[in-house]
């Protein structure tokens, strides 16, 4: 896997959660850049070490489907693209507000980390789907991680004055990227094998 695949990967799977620090960043009103660094810290690291359990679990089974592993990859990337593509479309409901001005750090920590989680589920897909490629599963969640900490923390920083509008947008074309992604893996192994 190229490395201009791995960094797509990375920047798909950070969308979602640049769409929650959207979220996130309005409701906070005038977000310091520190509270900022400190929320993509946390879904970084999240989201780094989601694709790695995802990759164990896919190397446990790797002998048993390594005849049809590349249309695991393709169908996974495809399905957790479309599902994001649909999510983008969907009409965002309304959330009830949160106090954060008063609110305790510990409860903040939690809040992210939990948020981060929800949205670094796709990401242990990921890994499951890449247990079955040549790729060095490090690099792919040390990128994943970098991108969702540069993209939360912009995210978080942009998000009043973009609100919903920016974050719906940004999920629907790593949608598109995870799918496109998908079709290029198995279009090499089925190029590759003819």
């Amino acid at each position: 896997m190229s490395f201009l695949s791995i960094l797509l990967i990375g920047l798909a799977m950070s969308t979602d959660a640049f769409a929650a620090a959207i979220g996130k960043g309005a409701a906070m009103g005038k977000p310091r850049f520190a509270d900022a660094l400190r929320a993509g810290l946390i879904f970084g690291a999240v989201e780094a070490i989601t694709p790695l359990i995802g990759w164990l679990i896919g190397r446990a089974a790797s002998s048993y489907v390594e005849s049809f592993d590349h249309w695991i990859a393709f169908g996974l990337l495809g399905a957790l693209g479309t599902h994001m593509i649909v999510a983008g479309l969907r009409p965002q409901a309304e959330a009830p507000e949160q106090a954060t001005a008063n609110g305790e750090r510990h409860g903040r920590f939690w809040s992210l980390a939990t948020t981060g989680l929800a949205t670094s589920i796709d990401a242990m897909a990921i890994g499951v789907g890449l247990a079955f490629l040549d790729v060095h599963i490090g690099v792919v969640a040390a990128v994943i991680g970098l991108c969702t900490l540069t993209m939360v923390t912009l995210g978080i920083m942009l998000g009043r004055a973009l609100g919903a509008f920016a974050g719906k947008r940004a999920e629907i074309i790593g949608g598109v990227i995870l799918v496109l992604v998908g079709a290029t893996i198995l279009f090499e192994h089925l190029n590759g094998a003819a």
